[in-house]
């Protein structure tokens, strides 16, 4: 395991009585609903750490395709992520993800990576070891948006907030489509619709942890609606249940 995601021992020591309060806020939801930037912008808003689950998967799928591992095999491809060791660059904003001592961030986003992530996510022992790293950053980031597509479902069930992102299938795969060519990379609007469709199938009827809306959590249709007034939505009801976060975020200002 990359020592970046090693288990942090738990402390005896009291926490200081102005310590920040641990809170965990998940964002689930299938591709292009806008999950990242919502995250991203909602964790700057109230000052926590900000986790993409679905990078590390997109990492697993690279990893795979690099060492010619079938998709399917997931002994192998957990294997593998064991041997290579994955982690986080926090200095970053987002954080970069690193496959060993390469940063993958910007390659783990083209289609071909695309086509097999849904393929190795399905695999109970690959997720096994992602959830295993992704709780562990959770202890040593313990104020943390993390987002993907089981995050309040299963590997942080007892978050304090949840919530679940959709939109119109069309407009996820424009916003995919606007991603990709803003990042100097070739666009077909088509191939993205259909891989979106693909994927959503594959992660909705996995047996493993599969793509649903968690019980519970706040679900948001985003196809209509603006970032900004999606975040802000999402700071009120955040703020709502955890108070301690509205004094801090004023805090921060003053």
């Amino acid at each position: 395991m990359s020592p970046a995601m090693s288990p942090v021992p738990a402390s005896s020591a009291p926490d200081p009585p102005d310590a920040p309060v641990p809170v965990v806020i998940t964002i689930d939801g299938p591709a292009g609903t806008g999950k990242s930037t919502v995250a991203r912008r909602l964790a700057a808003r109230l000052g926590l750490d900000h986790l993409d689950t679905g990078a590390m998967y997109r990492a697993a799928a690279l990893l795979a395709r690099e060492r010619g591992i079938d998709p399917d095999d997931g002994p192998a491809i957990a294997a593998a992520l064991r041997e290579e060791g994955m982690d986080f660059d926090w200095s970053h904003d987002p954080p970069r993800v690193r496959l060993g001592d390469r940063d993958v961030s910007d390659r783990i986003r083209d289609l071909d990576v695309s086509r097999t992530v849904s393929r190795v996510a399905a695999q109970r022992v690959v997720r096994d070891v992602l959830t295993e790293w992704q709780r562990a950053i959770g202890r040593e980031h313990p104020r943390l948006v993390t987002e993907g597509r089981d995050q309040g479902s299963a590997v942080f069930p007892d978050a304090v907030v949840r919530f679940y992102l959709d939109a119109d299938t069309d407009v996820r795969a424009g916003r995919r489509a606007r991603q990709m060519a803003e990042s100097g990379r070739s666009v077909d609007l088509e191939a993205i619709r259909d891989d979106i469709r693909r994927r959503d199938e594959l992660d909705q009827r996995r047996t493993d942890a599969p793509l649903v809306r968690p019980e519970g959590a706040v679900e948001v249709d985003t196809s209509d609606r603006g970032i900004d007034e999606v975040v802000d939505e999402r700071v009120a009801v955040g703020e709502a249940a955890v108070p301690a976060l509205r004094t801090m975020r004023e805090g921060r200002r003053s």
